[in-house]
């Protein structure tokens, strides 16, 4: 069996389909199917039952799949090794980025870093975290950033900064009096919230300690983006926190808004993640130290509370 016949296994594996995997693969779906046969007959098994639809992975197909991972990645590792002994920082990077974070730290590290490292060829997306993760673990990405910690054993984290949340109390509510506020201060069914599959609503729900009180019947507003929050918080429809570093490129009237949290204060633990197999590590600690970089004047914040971006169960 040969590299490439693995990497169609895996194929046909993530996207349960012949002619999608094949597409995926640029080859024909005839070839592709044909070279996947070679190694069920070699082996003498089937590594997909094709009677279902969608197709699915036999007992032992499930078992090859995870070995035809580790060896696809140590194949990779062999030119990786090549590249890192000739100093070449380079080559195509795939890199996620969370909502939350992607508009306020992206151009604060993306000019300096393309400057510095020309030959990086940089395929960033926009992903929430569950979509990162999956990405990661299929070899979609090399690396992204996200908040952490995620508590999986096949991802590995390195802590970039700590961005503390910032409260935006309008100016009608009892609040806005405060120069600084309490966790205690927050009403769970004022806050308006980022819509579901945001990590950073569920960092706020973790936070609140009355989140348990959520009135799903209650009046609320669930939005994508932070922008339309303050818009709805300036018209009275309640108040909403905002990760520290969007709060930089308010307006000055905005930002009288803005009350921050007593110490310690709560905050997101913000990380440069990737894959245990550790392939493209030059880039990777390329992006740290950029990153690392910029942030160190725009963000020092050490008496903190992190604060878990995992939904509770």
């Amino acid at each position: 069996m040969t590299i490439t016949q693995l990497q169609y296994v895996l194929a046909v594996a993530e996207h349960k389909n012949f002619t999608l995997a094949a597409e995926k693969c640029f080859v024909t779906q005839p070839t592709l199917s044909m070279q996947i046969q070679k190694i069920e007959e070699e082996l003498n098994i089937l590594i997909f039952d094709r009677s279902k639809k969608p197709i699915q992975l036999t007992d032992i197909g499930q078992k090859i799949v995870n070995q035809a991972k580790n060896i696809v990645n140590e194949a990779d590792r062999i030119k990786d090794i090549v590249e890192q002994q000739k100093g070449f920082i380079g080559g195509e990077f795939r890199l996620g980025i969370i909502p939350t974070i992607m508009p306020t730290l992206l151009p604060m590290f993306l000019n300096n870093f393309i400057k510095k490292y020309p030959k990086v060829k940089l395929l960033i997306e926009e992903l929430n975290t569950d979509e990162i993760i999956l990405k990661l673990k299929n070899g979609h990405l090399d690396a992204a950033i996200a908040a952490t910690p995620l508590e999986d054993e096949k991802i590995k984290e390195i802590v970039l900064y700590f961005e503390p949340f910032v409260a935006y109390i309008p100016e009608h509510h009892a609040s806005f009096q405060k120069e600084e506020i309490e966790v205690a201060d927050l009403n769970i069914n004022e806050i308006l919230l980022l819509q579901d599959g945001h990590c950073f609503r569920d960092g706020i729900l973790n936070l609140c300690k009355n989140a348990s009180d959520l009135d799903q019947n209650n009046f609320q507003i669930q939005s994508g983006s932070f922008e339309t929050l303050i818009k709805l918080a300036d018209e009275g429809l309640g108040t909403t926190l905002l990760p520290y570093l969007h709060t930089l490129d308010l307006k000055d009237s905005d930002k009288q808004k803005l009350r921050n949290f007593k110490e310690p204060k709560p905050a997101r633990e913000v990380s440069l993640i990737y894959p245990k197999s550790e392939l493209k590590m030059q880039i990777i600690d390329a992006l740290r130290s950029t990153i690392a970089g910029v942030v160190k004047g725009a963000i020092v914040f050490q008496n903190v509370q992190i604060i878990s971006p995992l939904q509770k169960k």
